[in-house]
């Protein structure tokens, strides 16, 4: 075991958890009315913890066993409940249940992405439901292939914080599940209320960006110069999208807002994610360039062109921005290549996860209804699912 090594997982893990818990819950809660915004809290807190009793009891056995039954496809059963895991057992230069707990942080934050589509108009049961099934169905099978020992790592795919298991992963089953779902009252006639809270937007986005740090930066699983470079990266790639969207959003409408600054700054921080262990500070600052025009130019083709209310445009800058990255990450790396990296294995990693999860995510939303019914009533949407789902309500006066 490495002290510093260790010492710096455990940072790592409570800056990814950060992102989560507030950091998503906030960003999320301010872009909706004031009548749902608890809810959005709700079903962000509410994922992390059962996500959290998910990864122990099966879901960290599935991603990343290597025994009881597993191959290239599955972990197996056998570190269900950490079995034979001690203090002491190691994964690299950490314990390994130290390990365990970083990765249950990004299995808390990929569900809870997906929730950016179905705002304001969904079950409680069914998010619950849908959540943890998918976790354990599509989010573990993919870690494993990719990060797991599983047949994409046997190929040399290059994603070193989750462009594929992450974004690609949340964006496609967001796009599936607003389709199924569909718009919110009054998409069809584009007469939408504008987020209630821009002031929460912001400070949920600053919390992701700093939280975003233990993400890319922690998946180095060491304290050392590569995960120096990739906080580097990560924060060059987020300022510059930010502004690029910034500089896009006034050429279009006349004028840059807050909303869409720190939407750049998410999509930044997105595409720059699987490339981050891989390239320099240019690579960074063209990659963030890019994707801060690239994910607008998205968002409006998913709600004008396709007329699929992704909400919160969870795959305009989550999906496609980790798509594009990943695609990013060999032709921007720095130095040789391994056996099997190139554009190549990228986009074959990029098409099998992509239609995995499509599948998947379209099986367990039928599947889920079966249990709870996917929309609410057209009352209880009118009414707000603050206080019809929770009996609660946000502010003294909702809007």
């Amino acid at each position: 075991m490495n002290g510093a090594d260790t010492a710096w997982i455990i940072v790592a893990t409570a800056l990814v958890l950060f992102m989560t818990l507030p950091g998503l819950a906030l960003f999320y809660g301010g872009l909706v009315r004031a009548r749902n915004v608890l809810s959005v809290l709700m079903q962000c807190v509410s994922i992390a913890c059962l996500m959290s009793v998910l990864w122990l009891v099966v879901g960290y056995s599935i991603a990343f066993g290597d025994g009881g039954g597993g191959n290239a496809i599955w972990g197996g059963l056998g570190k269900a409940f950490l079995a034979g895991i001690t203090p002491e057992t190691l994964s690299g230069t950490i314990p390994e249940v130290l390990f365990f707990a970083f990765q249950m942080t990004f299995a808390i934050i990929t569900p809870a992405l997906i929730v950016g589509a179905y705002v304001e108009r969904i079950g409680f049961g069914f998010v619950m439901l849908f959540s943890a099934l998918w976790m354990l169905f599509c989010y573990a099978p993919v870690a494993h292939w990719v990060w797991g020992g599983g047949w994409l790592a046997a190929m040399g795919v290059m994603d070193f914080a989750g462009g594929i298991v992450v974004h690609e992963t949340a964006g496609l089953a967001a796009l599936v599940i607003a389709f199924f779902l569909g718009g919110r009252r009054g998409f069809e006639k584009n007469d939408l209320t504008p987020p209630h809270n821009p002031g929460m937007v912001m400070i949920g986005a600053s919390m992701l960006w700093v939280g975003w740090f233990g993400f890319n930066a922690g998946s180095q699983l060491a304290a050392d110069g590569g995960a120096a470079m990739a906080l580097v990266v990560t924060h060059i790639s987020a300022a510059t999208a930010s502004l690029s969207w910034a500089l896009y959003e006034r050429i279009k409408h006349g004028k840059a807002s807050m909303v869409g600054l720190v939407t750049g700054t998410i999509a930044g921080l997105a595409s720059i994610t699987p490339a981050s262990g891989f390239i320099g500070p240019i690579g960074a600052l063209i990659i963030g360039a890019v994707a801060g025009v690239l994910c607008q130019i998205a968002v409006g083709f998913v709600k004008e062109k396709i007329r699929i209310d992704d909400t919160l445009d969870v795959f305009a800058v989550h999906g496609v921005g980790g798509i594009f990255g990943t695609i990013m990450a060999p032709i921007l790396a720095m130095g040789t290549l391994d056996e099997g990296q190139g554009l190549g294995t990228q986009l074959i990693a990029l098409a099998a996860v992509g239609a995995f999860t499509l599948v998947m995510t379209t099986v367990l939303v039928k599947l889920t209804q079966v249990v709870y019914p996917l929309r609410v009533d057209e009352e209880v949407e009118f009414d707000g699912l603050d206080i019809s789902a929770h009996g609660e309500r946000a502010y003294d006066m909702a809007s």
